[in-house]
């Protein structure tokens, strides 16, 4: 896949680095700022359930 997308990006070896880390950027971005929050109350990490009845004192 990754071969497949630098074969078809335009320029030399450092235009197709910097349109590459750009790319990788956009997606860090649009996990970061889409993704993750929309799926975040999907998930059960939030659901901990830590009480004292079990611990010896």
């Amino acid at each position: 896949m990754y071969g497949w997308i630098w074969r078809h990006l335009p320029g030399n070896v450092f235009v197709r680095a910097a349109i590459s880390l750009v790319l990788a950027l956009a997606v860090v971005y649009l996990l970061f700022q889409y993704v993750f929050p929309w799926a975040e109350p999907l998930l059960p990490f939030n659901d901990v359930t830590v009480d004292g009845a079990g611990a010896a004192r």
